[in-house]
C-alpha cells in the first residue's frame, strides 16, 4: 500500500502547477545548491504549498513543478521577498535562460509497479 504522501502526490486535480523549465549556466554550483535547498524549504512552509517534483539532466536542463492549492497561493510565493531575491540572483548567475508556465491541473492519476494499481 502507498503511504499518504505518495497517494496525495497523485491527487493533484484542482491544484495550480507552476512549471519552471530552466537551462543552468554551471556557474557557482555551491551557491546554486545552497539557494535551491533554501527555496525548497521556504516554499514548503508557505500557505497553500502542496508539493514539488523536479528533474535535472547532466546538461543543465531541468524542470521543477511546484503545486499550489490555488492561484493566490502561487502568486504569494512569487511575491515572497526571499524568493524574489534568489530569483534575481539566479537570472544573473545560475541560469542561461528559463521558461515559466502556470496551469490548472484538470486530471491527475498515477501507477506504481510495486503496487500494480492506479493511485
Amino acid at each position: 500500500m502507498l503511504d499518504d504522501q505518495t497517494a496525495a502526490q497523485h491527487g493533484r486535480t484542482g491544484q495550480v502547477a507552476v512549471i519552471f523549465v530552466a537551462w543552468r549556466s554551471g556557474a557557482d554550483q555551491p551557491g546554486y545548491a545552497a539557494a535551491a535547498a533554501a527555496m525548497d524549504t521556504l516554499a514548503a512552509q508557505q500557505p497553500g504549498f502542496c508539493g514539488m517534483d523536479a528533474a535535472r539532466g547532466n546538461d543543465g536542463f531541468g524542470i521543477t513543478v511546484s503545486y499550489w492549492a490555488d492561484e493566490a497561493s502561487a502568486v504569494a510565493w512569487r511575491a515572497h521577498p526571499d524568493h524574489a531575491k534568489v530569483r534575481e540572483a539566479g537570472g544573473g548567475r545560475w541560469y542561461v535562460g528559463y521558461d515559466l508556465h502556470v496551469a490548472q491541473v484538470t486530471r491527475s492519476y498515477g501507477w506504481s509497479r510495486e503496487e500494480g494499481e492506479r493511485i
